[in-house]
């Protein structure tokens, strides 16, 4: 019996999911303090850019793409924001987690024709069309930044990064 061979975007997603696990598996241990590290007395502390990573994901996915889903709008509307609540951990761990699940759902469900449909995207007063695999390119990337910054700053503080 001959087996299924991935194709390169399956190779690729299933890195995100790996990148994604590493992220989650460095944050769940992390004490109040240690998610409050941060490079320097102006920038985001770890658990900000870790809300931040969740809500754009949830933003983008259900948001712009209109992947409508409530647990999404509520990453979407309630994290990442500078006057967010805190978030211990475990609830960190649960919206990588929860919001990863939402995207992979999706990656499996569309087509190379949806990934081409375009949504309206406001940016700087200005109306912009984008495409899904835009959005799927821009959240990766952006994942792997704030992950890479996330890293830098456990890092920097003597504890384990992302194993990358």
């Amino acid at each position: 019996m001959q087996q299924k061979t991935q194709s390169t975007m399956d190779v690729i997603y299933e890195n995100w999911r790996v990148h994604n696990e590493k992220l989650r598996n460095i944050i769940a241990p992390l004490t109040d303090d240690q998610l409050n590290l941060q490079p320097a007395p102006h920038m985001w502390p770890v658990s900000q850019l870790v809300q931040h990573i969740i809500s754009v994901r949830a933003g983008w996915f259900s948001g712009t793409l209109q992947e409508d889903d409530e647990v999404m709008n509520q990453y979407m509307l309630g994290w990442g924001k500078r006057d967010s609540p805190a978030r211990s951990a475990d609830e960190m761990v649960r919206g990588l987690d929860e919001t990863f699940a939402f995207i992979e759902g999706c990656l499996q469900r569309w087509s190379p024709a949806d990934c081409a449909q375009t949504f309206p995207d406001e940016w700087e007063g200005e109306v912009y069309q984008v495409s899904r695999s835009w959005v799927i390119y821009h959240v990766l990337e952006h994942d792997l930044h704030h992950g890479g910054e996330i890293s830098l700053i456990l890092g920097a503080h003597g504890l384990r990064g992302l194993d990358l």
